[in-house]
């Protein structure tokens, strides 16, 4: 439990942990200092100092109380005490008993024990009226014996100069650390930022800098990203090579067929042949998903409206949720388009209504395709989006001859944006529901 919670409470970022490295030692050690310093100085030396008056004190008082009377005590204590810088006054006022100093005062108490371990007639002692004085009181035989000195004779002057001194000093390295830690840290955010913007299908302009191992991860990912491309380049062409030499010779069969005598023989070959095209193209949509356009920034309410109105188009009865106005985001709306128009596409051919939303996110964006159809179980909803998976009992990503790639290309351009799709059963509409989910 204490280590989840200390889990929680550490900052998760680069940035946040280097700084809680830097400023840990840094306070830990200013507090050592400190003690230190407030043992050693506050009391060690005022300790010492206050041994020096004290004979002084204790003479004057064998001074006042060795006089026959009040005016003698009253002019020895005078006389003795401006030969050792000290104020007296007899009969004089006697000061508080457990000793008043200000809260900040941190010799004050070393003060105040010192002085009445020393000096027994020591009944108050006050540090609070004159923060440059010491003002005690001494029990005597002809009345309370007031002693006024220099609060420079028992403590340091001015002891808090080596405190200032190291906070300032500590606070100008943390600063400077600072600076240093974060031009060290930019170029680990650099590639972070290369590495994400990648993952969501953009390609930005990044070169290596920074320390060796950071230049080296650089390198790194600069090779992974052209080996990915490159196998995205070959896949997308090989295919497109199938595809055009595939299309010679069914458009070779097409033609002779069209030239045979007409029959149900002939018709249900033309049939296969069309599936087969089909077929084609779907492969070739789905080789060709990453590469349909750049990112751009876009208004999402926009590009769904338009699905909405081509759906509509086709007879399907398609409904809009509240849309967000003049929002933009960045995307490939070629392929954003596609994948919604395979969702819509499944949604109709298996329900009779489909209602569309988006909702917007500080950091994503939700597509939502929900229709009344029989759905899918959830124990087949992982394998629909896989390629070339068809579902037999429920539903499936195609019908008819479909080969089961409409929602493999929905999952795989939101996974260029960052995202995911997410399938669910609706709570609307009772059939499925559809979350292309989008990095923003």
């Amino acid at each position: 439990m204490a280590r989840s919670w200390i889990k929680r409470m550490l900052p998760r970022g680069l940035y946040g942990r280097a700084a809680l490295i830097l400023l840990v030692p840094v306070v830990t050690l200013q507090l050592v200092v400190s003690v230190v310093f407030i043992q050693r100085h506050f009391e060690d030396v005022t300790r010492q100092m206050i041994r020096s008056i004290s004979p002084e004190l204790n003479y004057l008082l064998d001074t006042v109380q060795a006089a026959p009377d009040v005016d003698t005590a009253r002019g020895a204590a005078a006389d003795l005490g401006a030969a050792l810088a000290l104020r007296t006054t007899l009969p004089g006022q006697p000061q508080p008993a457990r000793g008043a100093r200000l809260f900040y005062d941190l010799s004050g108490l070393v003060v105040v024990d010192a002085l009445y371990d020393t000096v027994p007639a020591v009944t108050g002692i006050d540090l609070a009226r004159n923060e440059r004085e010491v003002r005690l009181s001494m029990a005597t035989r002809h009345g309370v014996l007031e002693v006024v000195f220099d609060r420079r004779r028992v403590s340091a002057s001015n002891p808090h100069q080596l405190l200032v001194l190291m906070v300032f000093t500590g606070l100008l390295m943390t600063l400077i650390a600072y600076l240093f830690l974060r031009n060290q840290l930019k170029p680990i955010r650099r590639l972070a930022e290369a590495a994400e913007a990648f993952g969501k299908g953009r390609a930005l302009r990044y070169k290596p800098s920074g320390a060796t191992e950071v230049r080296a991860a650089g390198r790194a990912f600069l090779d992974m990203r052209d080996r990915i491309e490159r196998q995205i380049e070959q896949r997308t062409l090989m295919l497109s090579g199938v595809s055009h030499d595939l299309r010679t010779p069914l458009t070779r069969l097409k033609l002779e067929l069209s030239m045979a005598e007409d029959g149900p023989e002939t018709q249900a070959m033309l049939r296969d042949l069309s599936d087969m095209e089909r077929m084609i193209d779907t492969f070739l949509d789905f080789a060709r998903a990453d590469a349909l356009d750049d990112p751009e920034p876009c208004d999402p309410a926009a590009l769904l409206r338009r699905v909405a109105a081509g759906a509509r188009a086709l007879g399907g009865q398609v409904t809009l949720g509240p849309l967000p106005v003049d929002e933009q985001a960045t995307l490939r709306p070629l392929a954003v388009e596609r994948a919604l128009q395979n969702l819509v596409g499944n949604a109709m051919r298996h329900g009779s209504q489909v209602a569309l939303g988006l909702e917007l996110r500080p950091r994503q964006l939700i597509f939502t395709v929900e229709d009344d159809g029989p759905g899918i179980p959830d124990d087949q909803r992982d394998a629909a989006m896989q390629p070339f998976q068809r579902l037999d009992t429920a539903r499936t990503l195609d019908s008819g001859s479909g080969v089961g790639l409409g929602l493999a290309i929905a999952a795989d351009i939101a996974r260029g944006h960052g995202g995911a799709l997410r399938l669910r059963n609706s709570a609307d509409l009772g059939g499925l529901r559809a979350e292309l989910i989008l990095a923003r």
